[in-house]
């Protein structure tokens, strides 16, 4: 999986536990793309103490899912009512492709 998606499906799971200024700056620097620099001037820290925090952060997020595998129960799930939604084509039911959509919506 390609970088950023995972640090934005880490994030979109578990972001809630970080603190404020940890959810501030890794949404700035991985989310809204700002540099490090830009966002240490706007805070008022060294650009070493962004890129540390976004380091402490990632490493923090991926231990969540170390404990919780949130993110490999969500893909999971997504990608077999992908392959349900497929073989309900294939059989031309329309309402298991109908429910299977809905899931995938809700996902």
């Amino acid at each position: 999986m390609e970088k950023i998606v995972e640090q934005t499906l880490l994030y979109d799971f578990y972001g809630e536990l970080l603190t404020e200024r940890q959810q501030q700056v890794y949404e700035s620097v991985v989310l809204e793309d700002y540099s490090l620099s830009e966002v240490a001037e706007e805070l008022g820290i060294s650009r070493q103490g962004v890129h540390d925090m976004i380091k402490r952060c990632n490493h923090t997020l991926e231990e969540y899912e170390g404990k919780l595998h949130l993110v490999e129960k969500f893909l999971s799930i997504r990608e077999q009512v992908r392959r349900i939604k497929q073989i309900a084509a294939t059989y031309q039911a329309q309402e298991i492709t109908e429910i299977s959509n809905e899931i995938l919506e809700e996902l």
